[in-house]
């Protein structure tokens, strides 16, 4: 069975996942960027393309996603796997379901902070990155996905807005969901780490190690990952199509403040459009 890390882009998957992967697939919980690969993003990929050139391609993705969460959970063990996806059915597919899902852990992110997240990486302006966050119908292609013959895409997600994607996750009925809140990370890595791995032994066995918890946090803070990114490149940045050069993934960190970054009247459209969201998060 799956246990999902979904968020909306941007919003400290990475962050969460360098923790867990750090701590789970390493001996002393040093982290590298290649015990990511432990964690992938999810992809209706694992299920073979029967080539029915006839269906779109949002058709031909939506309708493998179940059967290929079917051919993960055949050797019945717990799978962690990363998504953008909201909660959501098209064309009479569900993204997924109680059989093929144990549990879910959210991370979402002040809305005000996220679209400047958005901006560096896809290179928008601010309000491309609210319209990016506004946009109802919004689906993007992961870096993992390519073309067909037809020059169609592979894979996608579909997110809708910010805060129809919050809910699509919050109100999943068929099991338990944890919500992080990635300002809370911010504040008490260990403290939300920990409660993390709390809530994942309710379905896998293993020991808490304090020792490894320390290096796990020492080793996955955004100044060493940046340098990291630095050194040695991150796979998982994406190139410019400006310059063709690799657009910085770990940008701004704690600078990424939104009282300083962002005009009153972009502010005041945020909290407008998402007040009730933002209300019961407490960002408002």
């Amino acid at each position: 069975m799956i246990i999902w890390l979904a968020s909306y882009p941007k919003s400290g998957n990475t962050w969460v996942r360098s923790l867990l992967s750090a701590y789970f697939f390493s001996q002393d919980g040093n982290f590298s960027f290649e015990l990511l690969e432990n964690i992938k993003q999810f992809s209706s990929k694992s299920y073979p393309d029967d080539n029915k050139n006839n269906l779109s391609f949002q058709n031909r993705i939506t309708r493998n996603w179940i059967p290929s969460q079917k051919i993960i959970n055949k050797d019945k063990k717990t799978h962690l796997f990363k998504t953008h996806n909201a909660i959501c059915t098209i064309n009479g597919n569900k993204f997924t379901d109680k059989f093929n899902t144990s549990a879910a852990i959210y991370i979402v992110r002040d809305p005000r902070n996220l679209i400047t997240s958005l901006a560096n990486h896809y290179e928008y302006n601010i309000e491309e990155a609210l319209n990016f966050i506004n946009n109802k119908r919004k689906i993007i292609f992961p870096t993992t996905a390519k073309s067909n013959k037809n020059n169609e895409p592979d894979d996608f997600n579909f997110l809708g807005d910010w805060a129809s994607h919050y809910n699509s996750w919050k109100n999943i009925d068929f099991c338990p969901v944890k919500i992080i809140r990635y300002e809370d990370i911010l504040k008490d890595v260990r403290g939300v780490f920990v409660s993390i791995l709390k809530f994942i032994s309710e379905f896998i066995q293993f020991d808490v190690d304090d020792k490894k918890i320390t290096n796990v946090i020492n080793t996955t803070n955004f100044k060493k990952m940046s340098q990291m990114e630095k050194e040695k490149g991150f796979f998982e940045s994406v190139r410019s199509e400006k310059t063709k050069k690799k657009i910085k993934f770990f940008n701004l960190g704690q600078d990424n403040n939104w009282k300083k970054l962002l005009d009153s009247k972009i502010i005041e459209k945020i909290n407008n459009n998402f007040k009730k969201e933002m209300n019961e998060l407490n960002y408002l």
